[in-house]
């Protein structure tokens, strides 16, 4: 079955069955994301079509979006882990303290965009925290390109974040709000819709990437980025395949997925949000949008207001024995590499 199938998403799973062997393993594929939004239509799809192909149709791959398994966002990874399905895609801060070394990533200005960030962090993983992913075998770890603000009422400078309700995506992302002096709502980024249009929230930290398939440049009008070549945040994913299932495939299937893991996959997967933040930013644009980069200066000022998330993060990683000061020198080392 081609691509153009998985994009319709008429049916609860997509299968990749076709080939010129017989069938000998199904990969079910389970993401929080609708299979039209970036990575389920642009790295996982095609990723799927790969397997196929090149195990001559011995790997059948049936993709789930949008939870149709079950489960919550946040429970993702335990399914990989766990058996109840075969690969996941999610995101690392779903689960807050299960990745403590891995989301110094997450921290304020560190990261550039999505495909050197994601070459950088799967990197430093492999180097300083393959430990918090020895329950399953990774197929790629790749992040966004630069969050940044989308709100009712414009943000200029960093008073007028002052007392907003903006959803966060993670703990390190809420306490960096809450440095900044937002008021903080974590939540799984498919509630965001209803939350804004609820009036929950005034406004979310995203990526230009997802805001089409959640409607943000409808139910907002103010974008705020920042100056130089540093974005504000971003998050980390994971995409990962039970271990078992893994180490029960033949020595050539194994040889087929290993050709679409690693490095070289975790940057396709960083370069496909990259490319679709400039699809979401002309939808804004297109709609008339205020769109605002704030200047080198204020921007200097947000960078102060939010060391203390650092400091924090450095302090939590201290009590719990990690070297948390020696961990961020090596995730700057890593995109340091990159650049």
């Amino acid at each position: 079955m081609k691509l153009k199938s998985i994009l319709l998403g008429a049916v609860a799973s997509v299968s990749f069955a076709a080939g010129a062997m017989a069938q000998e393993v199904t990969l079910r594929v389970h993401q929080f994301l609708p299979a039209q939004a970036t990575i389920p239509a642009t790295a996982i799809a095609p990723w799927a079509e790969a397997i196929q192909d090149q195990s001559d149709g011995r790997i059948a791959v049936e993709l789930y979006p949008a939870m149709q398994l079950g489960g919550a966002p946040d429970s993702l990874f335990a399914q990989a882990q766990d058996g109840v399905v075969d690969v996941v895609w999610t995101v690392l801060g779903y689960t807050p303290g299960r990745f403590p070394k891995s989301e110094v990533f997450e921290l304020p200005f560190l990261m550039t965009n999505g495909e050197e960030t994601s070459a950088a962090f799967y990197n430093y993983v492999m180097d300083n925290s393959a430990d918090e992913f020895e329950s399953v075998h990774v197929i790629a770890l790749h992040t966004h390109g630069p969050g940044l603000f989308h709100t009712k009422d414009p943000i200029n400078t960093l008073e007028d974040l002052q007392g907003m309700k903006i959803r966060g995506g993670s703990r390190i992302i809420s306490s960096m709000l809450a440095e900044l002096g937002a008021e903080p709502i974590g939540m799984p980024v498919p509630q965001t819709t209803e939350a804004l249009s609820r009036g929950v929230i005034e406004g979310t930290t995203v990526p230009w990437e997802v805001t089409p398939s959640l409607r943000i440049a409808e139910l907002v009008t103010n974008h705020t980025g920042f100056s130089g070549e540093n974005g504000l945040y971003t998050q980390t994913f994971g995409f990962v395949m039970n271990r078992g299932t893994y180490e029960g495939l033949s020595d050539d299937l194994k040889a087929v997925i290993d050709a679409n893991s690693g490095l070289e996959t975790s940057k396709m997967f960083g370069r496909v949000m990259d490319e679709a933040d400039l699809g979401g930013l002309q939808i804004a644009q297109d709609a008339g949008n205020s769109i605002v980069m704030l200047d080198e200066a204020e921007t200097a000022r947000w960078k102060e207001a939010a060391q203390p998330t650092i400091d924090q993060w450095f302090a939590d990683m201290e009590a719990i024995g990690v070297d948390g000061e020696g961990l961020y020198a090596a995730a700057q080392e890593a995109m340091a590499a990159e650049q």
